[in-house]
């Protein structure tokens, strides 16, 4: 039986680059593209076609951002295929990024500059809005919309008798100081993208505690530093041009400068090759290229928390109760869960 797989995100960026990655690997699976933006999901199946001729490449429309979204395209999922063998979670955002200029030329200029690059600790902060089913955006698109889906997709993912894969994109800058329990949509912060990469960090840990008997793992990987999208929009795009230079030069000092998509892809596609069972699910998996330009993938322990994690997994169902009801009815029970 072929390989069904679907990427979040998938029309640029990492997501892109690893369903290129995954054709090569595999020309027999069936691969779908789960996007928002439905012209560019179709530019990116053309340019996956291009090169692979006679791949099956499907496209569905998913924004995680939105819970009626994310309801609709798991029953299109569901009515589609018969099973899942991996769901990558690549799709999310960082809404208006802003930049500590005083850290960043402080970090310029010492010995935390790798780190300064590789984390962002520190260094960023986002505004961040609430959508229209009163969640904050970050959190329901880079979290809890994710969740959403693997809830809603779980009669193909905890099929008896075979396993299936949930892989988490995460990041360096998911960070433990960002994340509250108290306040886990990150409504009183202003690094709602960390809060966000943590709390999936963890999640992926919770997941694996509940659904491992059933067949199901997740799995988290971190890019390293790459230039998509989402880092362009953090600077001014002259300031990267100026810059560039000098992070080339500084990847021969380090190997979490993987820079391209393609490099940061690595650890996902690594993840493609390996039995579910012989990963660590406290483990998060680094894509990352030495300074020769070899990619390899090296897991690294998370600062998690096992408790604290299962309390997570809690409230995010319980989120899920409240958001499968009518608007009129989610304010008071959001406000009791402190979400």
């Amino acid at each position: 039986m072929d390989r069904v797989v679907i990427v979040t995100g998938a029309n640029s960026g990492i997501g892109l680059a690893l369903c290129e990655r995954l054709l090569a690997e595999d020309c027999q699976l069936r691969l779908c593209l789960a996007c928002r933006n439905m012209q560019r999901a179709e530019a990116a199946r053309s340019a996956l076609l291009a090169s692979h001729t006679d791949a099956r490449v499907d496209l569905l429309h998913l924004d995680v951002g939105s819970v009626e979204s994310v309801l609709t395209a798991a029953q299109e999922v569901k009515a589609r295929y018969n099973r899942i063998d991996f769901l990558y979670l690549n799709a999310g955002i960082m809404p208006n990024p802003q930049v500590n200029v005083k850290a960043f030329f402080k970090g310029l200029f010492s010995s935390n500059v790798i780190n300064m690059f590789a984390t962002a600790e520190g260094l960023l902060t986002q505004q961040d809005l609430v959508n229209s089913d009163g969640l904050q955006e970050v959190f329901a698109t880079n979290l809890f919309g994710h969740f959403l889906l693997i809830r809603e997709l779980e009669p193909l993912l905890c099929e008896a008798g075979r396993t299936s894969r949930v892989v988490w994109t995460s990041s360096s800058n998911a960070s433990r100081s960002a994340f509250s329990m108290e306040d886990m949509q990150h409504k009183n912060g202003t690094e709602p993208y960390s809060s966000s990469k943590y709390a999936s960090d963890m999640l992926s840990l919770a997941l694996n505690r509940h659904k491992n008997s059933q067949g199901l793992f997740s799995s988290v990987i971190c890019p390293g530093l790459v230039m998509t999208n989402l880092t362009y929009g953090i600077l001014p795009s002259f300031f990267w041009t100026l810059i560039m230079p000098f992070m080339w030069l500084i990847r021969i000092f380090t190997n979490t400068f993987t820079l391209t998509p393609y490099n940061g892809a690595e650890a996902l596609h690594w993840l493609f090759l390996q039995d579910p069972e012989s990963l660590d699910p406290r483990a998060k998996y680094h894509s990352l290229t030495s300074g020769l330009g070899r990619n390899y993938t090296q897991p690294r322990q998370m600062d998690i928390d096992e408790e604290m994690s299962e309390v997570l997994y809690t409230k995010l169902v319980e989120l899920e109760k409240v958001v499968r009801r009518k608007p009129s009815e989610r304010t008071a029970d959001e406000e009791d869960n402190g979400q």
